[in-house]
């Protein structure tokens, strides 16, 4: 058993998994930045460590700072979040070379599920189908060409390395892929320090759906449904649900199969998602698996009953999964919306600054990750994501009645938010509905409209 974990992250994350940690009775250690002194994360933990100056790279990603500081303190255990070191296989290799556990994945999982041109290598040989596209990393922009012309327009150029949609570019003829090709490229370096990028056919409008995995040490895996994450703004994740309204117990099947097929083969422990996009005709494609926990995840808790870090934490300490695939059943329907500190009228632009009044939504059904609190000043250095508003309901209706209630509960002063936007979805007929796509905002410009 663990006696003492690590959190390698800030914010409302860093505040969640203390809490879990607290409640399993475990010791915990908090690391933060000369920015995020007044921060709950920093106070809330058994233990803090200042570990350097605002910029990312002098702190939160600075693993060997963090690791040094680890053995300081003599933890049995680093969870590292989402975001930052949570992909970092040295770091994760680092740390069980320290003889600390990484409450994730081993380095070679990670390697193997998080280069997406292996992964997608591994989905092929294991029968997951694949959108088409290039058979591995593009030497130059005629071979893009090449390819593009033998899977048909239009194509998307996408990362090896990495995501958050850096790197994607999408082309309509054979100027546009080469124009931007180099750009491309010059991105993904920049960025992942690997310039390999692939092609794709480009899926119009396809929904985003993801399957939450549990993989313990021992060889079990089990699928906890899926989440639905079609309400996108530049390749970004705005609104998320689940279960997912498109998908029948026939499609959740297959691709909760191919999930754990995927996972079996790389290797993996630990939480991770397996990711696809899923066509009008019900044909889904592999896209890529994240190897940690998705800021997502507390609408699959909501829905399954399951504290997902707690289990990360009993899976790193050697324990079998609690539960069997036959055991798992949800129940209801849970939203999730990222309220984050930007102005949606202004082209969702990112707003640090003080808060000079808030209010928390609140009642049955609701629940706020959060790290913010009345007179909290937003750091310029970091995500501008201040909160994560979840509802539960016994039905889809339920639940969107719910987050309107509660959207409109959640009053914050001193700064714009993106709850006007939320409540603009919320009250959208097609949303309401459940007719949504990567394009829904893109073919609902009414969404960006306030009064």
């Amino acid at each position: 058993m663990f006696s003492k974990i690590l959190v390698a992250n800030r914010g409302e994350i860093a505040l969640r998994v203390l809490r879990t940690c607290r409640e399993m009775g475990i010791k915990s250690v908090a690391v933060y930045s000369d920015a995020d002194e007044t921060s709950i994360h920093r106070h809330y933990a058994d233990e803090a460590v200042n570990i350097g100056p605002p910029l990312v790279r002098k702190s939160y990603l600075n693993a060997d700072r963090i690791l040094e500081e680890a053995k300081k303190m003599g933890v049995d255990a680093i969870h590292p979040g989402y975001g930052f070191l949570s992909e970092n296989s040295a770091f994760s290799q680092a740390c069980e070379d320290n003889n600390i556990k990484f409450i994730g994945p081993c380095a070679k999982a990670m390697d193997l599920s998080g280069e997406k041109i292996t992964a997608l290598k591994i989905a092929a040989e294991n029968d997951v189908p694949l959108t088409p596209g290039s058979d591995g990393a593009l030497a130059d922009k005629e071979e893009a060409v090449k390819y593009a012309q033998k899977i048909g327009y239009p194509v998307i150029l996408k990362a090896s390395g990495g995501g958050g949609g850096r790197g994607m570019k999408i082309a309509n003829n054979d100027q546009e892929l080469i124009d931007n090709f180099s750009i491309a490229r010059g991105e993904v370096m920049a960025a992942f320090n690997n310039p390999d990028i692939y092609v794709e056919k480009y899926l119009q409008a396809p929904r985003h759906v993801e399957l939450q995995v549990l993989a313990d040490e021992h060889g079990n895996c089990i699928h906890l449904g899926e989440r639905e994450c079609s309400v996108q703004r530049n390749y970004q994740k705005l609104i998320e649900e689940a279960p997912s309204p498109f998908l029948d117990p026939q499609l959740r099947k297959k691709m909760g199969d191919a999930s754990i097929k995927l996972i079996k083969a790389v290797g993996y422990a630990n939480a991770g998602t397996v990711e696809f996009l899923v066509d009008a005709d019900k044909n889904f494609y592999f896209n890529e698996i994240n190897a940690r926990l998705q800021v997502e995840h507390p609408v699959t808790e909501m829905v399954y009953g399951l504290d997902l870090v707690k289990q990360q934490i009993k899976i790193a300490q050697g324990a079998k999964l609690e539960i069997e695939q036959n055991q798992v059943q949800p129940s209801g329907w849970a939203f999730e919306c990222r309220i984050n500190a930007e102005d949606p009228a202004n082209n969702f632009m990112p707003m640090p600054g003080k808060f000079t009044e808030l209010n928390m939504a609140g009642g049955i059904g609701v629940r706020t990750d959060t790290h913010i609190y009345q007179g909290y000043e937003i750091p310029p250095f970091y995500d501008s994501l201040i909160a994560k508003l979840l509802v539960w309901g016994e039905t889809r209706v339920d639940a969107v009645r719910r987050m309107v209630r509660a959207l409109n509960e959640f009053k914050i002063k001193g700064l714009p938010t993106t709850i006007p936007f939320h409540l603009n979805v919320m009250n959208d007929a097609d949303f309401i509905e459940g007719n949504i796509s990567t394009k829904y905002i893109d073919t609902h410009p009414q969404l960006l409209k306030f009064d």
